[in-house]
């Protein structure tokens, strides 16, 4: 078993409160981690139908099953159960629960409801990849990792990705979109879903993405919601430090694997993303991606942002480290270049940043310090805290 990074911060969290929550997309591992963190705890799965029903029919009587607590996977399936839970905890706070679930709307919402101030919560995303350097399954060359994913089962049971994901879309699809909401057309939210994709990285205009999926601005937002309540997608939002009057406010697009978005660009090769139209758009999607999953699994909301006026300036990642800000600009090309610093140089003018603390994360391998930043191998940055 690969060593996940939220193993440390579980441990810590069940110390604090009676119950922890577990979210994550569905197959990132969610419940090898809490079986192998947690053994004692007797581990129910609410996606099996008699449990279910019996949770369903009868939650006080469920739950007496398990005077010492439990690992509840699924539990948004059924919600009279939370404040049950609630009660339970309130007179005996030496019983641990685990709750788990691949829907974090839902889960989050049945929280909100019964257990604010009771839980803590962390989400567990796929491999990240320090977790695969620690295991010696870390690729040398960016391209194969960007295109392999870091979803545990490829690598468990070593499954190819090209079989992977189109099971793994059609699962999610049959799953999660029919759970939480009435999608008409499937083939139509399928389309939609590759749209998505061939604009990652690039500023979200919900009008022209309605436009061209056919479909109105209001199910845009909808099938996005449901999108990154279901992990697959997230938003990078602008920064908004007035450096200069007139700033883009428009978010960023990404997706959580770069596996998924490659086969959702119709790309079946490694190979194939050197000389493919969104080479930089996946690199930048894979390193934002890193950033992000380190965050999490550390028990951390992201504290991640980008930075672009209205002509066009921009930095790809800004770090808000407490009071300070740190740039980083994302290039896929592996040969070292000092005009990938030129829209560092612009920033650091405006902002009066020290340029010691900028960074350009590249394709290549070496590392590079220079007198207006610091150049970084794709892979290095497994090494720095930022």
């Amino acid at each position: 078993m690969i060593k996940r990074t939220l193993e440390r911060k579980l441990k810590q969290l069940i110390n604090v409160f009676s119950i922890v929550s577990v979210t994550g997309p569905r197959q990132s591992g969610k419940t090898t981690l809490i079986k192998s963190v947690f053994p004692n705890l007797p581990y129910v799965s609410l996606e099996n139908p008699d449990d279910r029903q019996f949770a369903q029919n009868d939650p006080r009587g469920f739950l007496d099953n398990y005077p010492s607590g439990a690992v509840f996977d699924d539990i948004q399936r059924t919600p009279d159960l939370f404040s049950y839970l609630q009660g339970i905890v309130d007179e005996n706070k030496s019983i641990k629960y685990i709750l788990s679930g691949a829907q974090n709307f839902l889960l989050s919402e049945r929280i909100s409801q019964s257990l604010a101030g009771r839980v803590g919560i962390v989400k567990l995303m796929p491999f990240s990849m320090s977790e695969l350097n620690d295991a010696n399954l870390l690729s040398t060359d960016f391209k194969e990792v960007a295109y392999k994913g870091f979803y545990p089962i490829i690598f468990d049971h070593k499954i190819p990705p090209e079989d992977f994901y189109p099971n793994y879309v059609q699962t999610y699809v049959e799953r999660d979109v029919r759970q939480l909401t009435q999608v008409g057309d499937l083939n139509v939210f399928s389309t939609f879903l590759k749209l998505c994709a061939g604009r990652v990285g690039q500023l979200l205009n919900m009008s022209e993405l309605a436009n061209d999926s056919g479909i109105s601005v209001n199910t845009v937002k909808s099938w996005l919601t449901i999108l990154e309540s279901s992990y697959i997608v997230f938003r990078l939002y602008p920064h908004h430090k007035n450096f200069n009057k007139r700033l883009i406010k428009m978010p960023k697009l990404y997706f959580y694997d770069t596996g998924l978005l490659n086969y959702l660009l119709g790309i079946r090769l490694p190979s194939q993303i050197q000389i493919h139209f969104a080479k930089g758009a996946i690199f930048e999607n894979l390193i934002v991606g890193e950033f992000i999953k380190k965050r999490f699994h550390q028990g951390k909301e992201p504290n991640l942002y980008f930075w672009r006026d209205h002509k066009g300036k921009e930095i790809d990642l800004i770090v808000e480290d407490g009071s300070s800000l740190i740039p980083i600009e994302i290039k896929s090309g592996s040969t070292k270049k000092g005009e990938y610093f030129k829209g560092m140089d612009y920033w650091n003018s405006l902002s009066e940043n020290n340029p010691k603390k900028s960074y350009v994360i590249y394709g290549g391998k070496e590392n590079q310090i220079r007198s207006n930043g610091k150049l970084l191998s794709w892979k290095s940055i497994i090494d720095y805290d930022f």
